[in-house]
């Protein structure tokens, strides 16, 4: 393995993070679970950073691709017709609740959140944007305009005009006390405000994830965006649900995350989970919007025949299991078991998430300040226990997990084991 770490070392660049004091390969994998190359088998909580979202060697994805395979036809491009495209959107399109939408295929929710961006300053003939503070929306150029994390912006440059917004930051000293309707009147007072000072003519849209993913899993409360999307409609700005995290049924209680909200958007992106494993990724969005361009366009890879055999048979794997309802069933024996352990553990911050989307904040016991150091702690115990987890949050402090949907409770119940045992080790 050090030979290896050496080699990724000297080729690869030296920003592209790598978990845990001695890195590990993956080689092998089996349900919700991994093995790396020493053999090790680890309940996996982290799923790819979100993406094998029903676990690993799933006959009905892996018979799906072999099936395409067997054709011979891994690629013709969006300049032809395809099948399993066609279908994979309609699908979509029904399951989005969006009027009369229409659906473009992506690789990636980097590049889905750059197509919902040009589709919304197209639409609305200004560059002004609205996003959330914490957010992340991906690493290209337009995506890093609208993502407000400074560990993850790597300059000021931009091809928008973007204004943030409050929503996701109750940490903060004038925010901490206040209940959910009295934030959630705070921050439509803001942006009222923002809309009074900060921009000059027509706003575009705001894009928003409901629950942030590389912002450790906070959220706004419930209702916040609906109220958010009543101002917006007085100016005719656009709503852009960035889904790319909270998609398909992983928030237990809404199959999209912005539903939680009782809320209808004009777009939603999404990508990871869908393909589970495969490079897929998409913009869902009023037709009106979708076929609004005036120039012509088309996807080389976006749409695959390999990716959308996988992201199909992915995606009716969810419906057919109800995974939405084990999301929701299984969540809650590790929010609850965790939320009963927090008290006699200092070190725990918060506890937070929605579902199978949930993150544990750890803070420095005597002052109750971030603590990145024993969030690096936590993650190496978890390793050592044979459980993987992921890092995040503004201050790099969060614990963030979203196991597969498959997770069974037995499964729950053995990762929450190792979690509490992780816990009490980094309490001592």
């Amino acid at each position: 393995m050090s030979d290896l770490l050496a080699r990724h070392r000297a080729v690869m660049p030296n920003w592209l993070a790598l978990y845990y004091q001695e890195p590990i390969e993956i080689v092998s994998g089996k349900g919700n679970r991994v093995v790396d190359a020493a053999g090790k088998s680890y309940l996996d909580f982290f799923a790819g950073i979100l993406t094998n979202m029903i676990g690993y060697d799933v006959a009905e994805v892996r018979e799906a691709v072999e099936r395409q395979l067997a054709t011979g036809v891994v690629h013709t491009s969006t300049v032809y017709l395809l099948r399993g495209q066609v279908e994979l959107a309609e699908k979509i399109a029904r399951l989005s609740g969006i009027p009369d939408a229409k659906v473009f295929f992506t690789n990636s929710g980097t590049e889905a959140n750059e197509t919902a961006l040009l589709l919304a300053t197209y639409a609305r003939k200004t560059d002004q944007v609205l996003a959330m503070r914490q957010s992340y929306h991906g690493r290209s150029f337009g995506a890093l305009a609208v993502t407000s994390n400074r560990s993850w912006k790597n300059n000021s440059l931009s091809p928008l005009n973007v204004h943030f917004l409050h929503g996701a930051d109750r940490q903060l000293r004038q925010f901490r006390n206040l209940s959910d309707a009295d934030y959630i009147a705070a921050c439509v007072e803001d942006l009222r405000h923002v809309l009074a000072t900060g921009v000059g003519g027509d706003v575009a849209a705001l894009i928003a994830e409901p629950i942030q993913g590389v912002g450790g899993f906070t959220m706004a409360p419930d209702g916040l965006f609906a109220a958010y999307q009543e101002v917006l409609a007085e100016q005719g700005i656009l709503f852009i649900s960035d889904e790319v995290q909270t998609g398909w049924g992983r928030t237990g209680s809404a199959f999209w995350g912005i539903q939680n909200h009782g809320v209808t958007p004009d777009m939603m992106t999404f990508a990871k989970g869908l393909g589970n494993g495969f490079a897929v990724g998409g913009v869902v969005a009023r037709g009106d919007l979708m076929d609004g361009l005036h120039a012509v366009g088309l996807a080389t890879f976006g749409g695959n025949p390999i990716s959308m055999a996988a992201a199909n048979a992915t995606l009716d794997y969810v419906l057919d299991h109800d995974l939405q309802a084990n999301a929701a069933r299984v969540g809650a024996i590790l929010l609850d078991g965790l939320r009963e352990a927090a008290p006699r553990l200092p070190i725990v911050g918060d506890v937070r998430g929605k579902g199978l989307m949930f993150a544990l904040e750890l803070v420095d016991p005597a002052t109750g300040a971030p603590s990145p150091e024993l969030a690096t702690r936590f993650m190496e115990e978890t390793k050592k226990l044979g459980l993987l987890a992921g890092k995040g949050g503004l201050y790099g402090n969060t614990l963030r997990m979203a196991p597969p949907l498959t997770l069974t409770e037995d499964e729950a119940r053995e990762g929450l084991g190792i979690l509490l045992t992780a816990l009490e080790t980094v309490n001592a």
